[in-house]
């Protein structure tokens, strides 16, 4: 099936990337967007019915609202609807996916990278990581839409939905988590910085409001709660080095 339409559900700061990305990338799809904050006008934004009857559906809410919306729209697709999870954990989408939209076609990915990310590189997408980790929709289909992803400039990494939890939990988590510490702390430049002061403070403008999403990765990746703890016996291992 040629895909004509497509819906974005939930238009938050990543909601609206993947807006422009689509305007950018694939100008002649139609785009559906619902949004609880805007009223539809059929032109840009449409009914939850309208939305989830495009030919593929996008889902860009927060994780801990995903089972609640997906368990909405999955009676209102089309049998043949592709569903496309972006949310940034993935063992427990790929699991609601797989209670709740059996036997529809879907794909789990997640992109490892935001608008902030967008911005600082000036727009350019060449290197920008999307791991995939589950789908339904047909090696061939797979493949053409791989294919378009790679022209593009995308890297797309598969994995299974574990390893891609065990790792976020060792990276992006653990970026969040020092990265609210630093901004907790009220560390900030300085007119000496170091290169690599630089990179950290990089790391830690990138995550410091997005406590949102910090609270609903350890909520949903098991992992993280091992990260903590390896991250203690490591400073404390660290302050014995200092005592010295």
């Amino acid at each position: 099936m040629q895909t004509k339409s497509i819906g974005i559900i939930g238009y938050g700061a990543f909601g609206v990337l993947i807006h422009t990305l689509i305007k950018r990338f694939a100008p002649a799809l139609q785009v559906r967007i619902y949004s609880s904050r805007q009223t539809p006008d059929n032109a840009t934004f449409y009914s939850l019915e309208e939305t989830s009857a495009s030919d593929a559906v996008i889902l860009t809410v927060p994780i801990r609202a995903f089972e609640a919306t997906l368990k909405r729209i999955v009676p209102l697709t089309k049998p043949d609807t592709v569903l496309i999870d972006v949310a940034t954990v993935k063992g427990q989408t790929v699991r609601l996916l797989k209670r709740f939209a059996k036997g529809r076609p879907y794909i789990a990915m997640h992109p490892m990278w935001g608008p902030e990310s967008y911005e600082k590189k000036n727009k350019d997408v060449t290197g920008f990581r999307i791991v995939v980790t589950e789908y339904t929709i047909g090696q061939l289909r797979y493949e053409v839409l791989k294919r378009f992803l790679v022209q593009l400039g995308f890297d797309v990494v598969e994995m299974t939905a574990a390893e891609h939890d065990k790792h976020l939990a060792e990276t992006l988590f653990l970026t969040h988590f020092v990265g609210q510490i630093i901004s907790h702390g009220k560390f900030n430049r300085t007119a000496i910085d170091t290169v690599s002061f630089g990179y950290l403070m990089d790391a830690v403008e990138s995550v410091k409001h997005d406590t949102a999403l910090f609270k609903d990765v350890y909520r949903f990746v098991p992992y993280c709660k091992k990260v903590l703890a390896r991250f203690a016996v490591s400073e404390k291992a660290v302050q014995k080095i200092l005592d010295v």
